[in-house]
């Protein structure tokens, strides 16, 4: 079958992707409802740990080495970031301020990645003034609680400086909430073209000569079709 005669069927029954194409933009439009706007607060902090006092005959540098044994112990800060324990310091902290949020809310929206000794703390929340309040006191008590966390250090307890934040930024929509009508309005269009090839084939009524060749017989003559326009 040629690609006119697959645009002939399509063209014939038109109005069929049309019409669901029109309804499922409606009932879309109408259903839609606005996504609450996110906001996400984030800062950066560095851990350090400060060298091992210099001694004769130690056989290492000390000032290179506490880089790297910091890069293995942040690895399990970035745990302790999100845990418990924080949650719960960060919620009292909060409502030390007047701002009432439950440790459990607090955990199950902040996040953290590392990278080398700097680890990145972001909150997702739904006011932006709140989503600072909550990384500011995330900050605060990680410089307060790092150095218990970190006890088997000994005496030479870590340091957490913030150096990069706290800031909040809107949340962009993601990438299925941005491709959720123009999916529906191709798929409406896919059924509504599935179903015209469907009619097309159920119906068993002769409609042009080509048809009647496709099935052998020979045709004489065939009076074309008076057009509207030409009518008296």
């Amino acid at each position: 079958m040629e690609l006119r005669q697959y645009w002939h069927i399509v063209w014939k029954r038109v109005w069929i992707p049309a019409l669901l194409f029109v309804v499922v933009l409606v009932v879309s439009l109408v259903l839609r409802r606005p996504t609450p706007v996110q906001y996400e607060a984030s800062g950066r902090v560095l851990v350090d740990v400060p060298p091992l006092e210099s001694v004769e005959g130690m056989g290492f540098d000390p000032r290179l080495t506490a880089p790297q044994a910091t890069e293995y112990l942040v690895d399990d800060f970035t745990q302790f970031v999100s845990s418990q324990a924080v949650a719960d310091a960060v919620s009292q902290r909060l409502a030390d301020q007047g701002l009432q949020v439950p440790p459990g809310v607090i955990q199950s929206s902040t996040a953290s990645e590392q990278v080398h000794r700097v680890v990145t703390i972001r909150v997702t929340w739904g006011d932006p003034d709140e989503a600072l309040s909550i990384v500011t006191a995330a900050v605060e008590v990680l410089k307060q609680d790092a150095p218990a966390y970190f006890g088997r250090l000994g005496l030479e307890q870590p340091q957490v400086t913030l150096f990069d934040g706290p800031g909040v930024s809107a949340v962009p929509p993601s990438l299925t909430e941005r491709l959720d009508l123009p999916v529906r309005l191709l798929l409406a269009l896919l059924a509504g073209i599935t179903l015209a090839f469907l009619l097309n084939y159920l119906d068993d009524s002769i409609r042009g000569r080509q048809e009647l060749e496709g099935m052998g017989i020979r045709v004489l003559a065939e009076v074309p079709r008076r057009r509207r326009w030409f009518r008296k």
